[in-house]
């Protein structure tokens, strides 16, 4: 298992630039998400690491090793593709021994390896069958099983849930942990589902539109401090409100046409927080309490009537109209089989949340 570090990376295709001058180090033995948008780059920039497709500028290190020009077959990297790619014509032992064959390995040693990674991914009794008689899971384990035996350093995989069901699509990204845990390998993962990243990930980056990496982190710290408005609406569900920064040395606020002032807590100022600039804030759903009560102890309020109701199951989320006409959404968990308060449809509610769950954005 191996770091991969990219350095000023660019790829142009038919003349438009997809990737420019990306830089990013993915750590060793890492689950590492890489999410953002369709069309971004993401595909492009796995592609670059497989040595599926050349770069037009910059560099690839496995490690401390250049591997820029180094061919496919040399690089210790395996790639599960969203297709899965599977041999139709090969059962299951030959579609995962393939890649030990080409390397001319022993019979045994052969027999060994596959034998064993078919016990690991519960497929010794579909040996002999052909991808065709295969359920969509079991396609996928055979896909991760032929990448992974050959032990490789790093193993990429492009959206390889995509094709499966949603409660199968859970279950599988359970069983991706628990191998990346065991085998330690450096896994890149690439998706634009923001629920499959923040399941997967020891660390993400987050693409935008333009192919930029917006932001790097942990799920947690990305999920709860945005650096950006595009972050926070694209990791998770949010509101955004525009206003200006007042008060900064004495009781920082921003203030909202329309709204009000609203209190913020600013444990770190940064260069753009400055008196007077216009910026915005994001509050998650879940960080607002919804009543029809009047209650104390919250550092901001405001008011609004319920436009929709929509239920999950686990929480309840109502889509509020507020006075400025701007439409917000709040999570209220579910805690209760007969809650006390009924907030229903037209209703007036009261809306408030703590300055500590404000997130100050820049853009």
């Amino acid at each position: 298992m191996r770091s991969i570090k990219l350095t000023n990376l660019t790829k142009s295709k038919h003349g438009s630039r997809i990737i420019d001058k990306v830089n990013l180090t993915i750590p060793s033995g890492k689950f590492f998400a890489l999410l953002g948008p369709s069309g971004c780059g993401k595909t492009t920039l796995l592609r670059l690491m497989a040595g599926l497709e050349t770069a037009d500028g910059g560099k690839i290190y496995l490690g401390d090793r250049d591997i820029t020009d180094l061919p496919i077959n040399e690089r210790p990297i395996n790639m599960v593709f969203q297709s899965y790619a599977l041999f139709p014509h090969l059962d299951v032992f030959d579609n995962i021994a393939y890649s030990l064959k080409i390397k001319k390995l022993p019979k045994l040693v052969i027999e060994q390896k596959v034998f064993k990674i078919l016990e690991s991914f519960h497929l010794v009794d579909h040996i002999h069958k052909l991808p065709s008689q295969l359920s969509g899971g079991q396609q996928q384990r055979v896909a991760l099983a032929r990448a992974i035996v050959s032990e490789p350093d790093v193993l990429l995989l492009d959206e390889p849930l995509a094709a499966l069901d949603f409660k199968l699509r859970e279950r599988m990204l359970i069983e991706l942990i628990e191998l990346q845990d065991k085998l330690k390998t450096t896994f890149v993962y690439v998706t634009h589902d923001q629920f499959e990243a923040l399941t997967v990930a020891d660390q993400m980056a987050i693409m935008n539109h333009n192919g930029d990496i917006e932001q790097i982190g942990t799920p947690k710290e990305i999920y709860e401090f945005p650096i950006s408005s595009f972050v926070a609406k694209f990791v998770g569900t949010t509101n955004i409100f525009s206003g200006e920064l007042l008060h900064l040395d004495t009781n920082p606020t921003i203030h909202i046409p329309d709204l009000g002032d609203f209190s913020i807590d600013l444990p770190q100022k940064k260069s753009w927080m400055k008196e007077g600039n216009h910026v915005a804030m994001s509050i998650r759903p879940e960080k607002i309490f919804i009543t029809k009560k009047e209650v104390k102890n919250f550092s901001n309020h405001m008011t609004g009537f319920v436009q929709s109701i929509v239920y999950h199951g686990r929480s309840t989320q109502y889509n509020i109209l507020l006075k400025n006409n701007l439409r917000i959404q709040v999570f209220e968990q579910n805690e209760e089989h007969f809650p006390q308060e009924v907030i229903d449809y037209d209703n007036e509610v009261n809306l408030y949340w703590q300055k500590e769950n404000v997130v100050m954005l820049e853009k």
